[in-house]
């Protein structure tokens, strides 16, 4: 008799036990999570590379040394380009490897097939003996071999400054040419030379 009620007790309880055992397993069930759906290889850099430091050459004779906190490598995509979105350092060398320009901006992209810099930001530009170049936005074309922008530039050099809105230069700074010229003033040469 004991044995009846124990069976008929197990019966009563067995649909509980179905259902609290589709209810355990209901809740262990993982959920997959399409990872590759998400990806976009065109916005992603092909390459990435922190604290660079390296210099280009040109049939063997150095022309440049960049140093970056960032690069970053876009390969994939109709247009192939290089972003420094922590900034820049450029200098640009002679045959003998002597410092005649150098290059400073927050942040710079280089589309590898136009060959053209485009420099954001603080951007300086000096130019040996003693020229300096300050404005917002710059591009370099290194095929036309020209820069240019159509910013704010400011221009010191040894007798005078000069301002104005947009310019135009060979990319060596030999000559240039301020398109919207504000002002030209001379320049205190004790203050150029850093002398006090």
């Amino acid at each position: 008799m004991l044995m009846c009620r124990f069976k008929e007790s197990i019966w009563r309880l067995f649909p509980l036990l179905i259902i609290a055992v589709v209810l355990v397993t209901g809740c262990t069930q993982e959920t997959k999570i399409d990872v590759a759906s998400t990806i976009h290889p065109q916005g992603m850099p092909t390459m990435r590379t922190r604290n660079i430091s390296t210099l280009i050459s040109d049939s063997g004779v150095t022309q440049y040394r960049i140093v970056a906190p960032l690069w970053e490598v876009y390969d994939e995509g109709a247009e192939p380009y290089w972003r420094f979105p922590e900034g820049i350092y450029l200098r640009k060398y002679d045959r003998k490897f002597r410092v005649i320009a150098t290059i400073a901006a927050d942040s710079a992209t280089y589309f590898k097939n136009k060959q053209l810099w485009r420099l954001d930001g603080r951007v300086e530009v000096t130019k040996v003996p003693r020229e300096l170049f300050l404005s917002q936005q710059v591009y370099w074309d290194q095929l036309k071999g020209r820069v240019y922008s159509d910013s704010f530039i400011h221009i010191e050099n040894a007798t005078h400054v000069m301002e104005g809105v947009g310019f135009t230069a060979k990319q060596d700074f030999t000559e240039y040419r301020i398109t919207r010229p504000l002002g030209i003033f001379p320049a205190d040469r004790k203050d150029l030379k850093g002398d006090n």
